[in-house]
């Protein structure tokens, strides 16, 4: 039992120090930022683009950042194990 709580420790120390980790990325001028608890910090948009290309490239930007994140979630997690 202790060993489980132990370990929900961890996971909550690690959760924690993922929150305060940014990543961020660009399509076309579009900007996003995002901490590791997957929460949209900054969003900058490119004014020289058309309505429909800054919708285009902010779901690109946002759909890429999030495997981003996940990736180094997973990678963190993978090394806890």
């Amino acid at each position: 039992m202790f060993d489980k709580l132990k370990q929900l420790k961890e996971l909550k120390g690690l959760q924690d120090e993922l929150k305060k980790q940014t990543y961020d990325i660009e399509k076309n001028g579009v900007r996003l930022v995002m901490n590791g608890g997957m929460e949209l910090v900054e969003i900058s948009l490119n004014p020289e683009l058309s309505p429909e290309d800054q919708t285009r490239a902010l779901k690109e930007a946002h759909n890429e950042l999030l495997r981003k994140v996940q990736m180094a979630m997973a990678q963190r997690f993978q090394g806890m194990m």
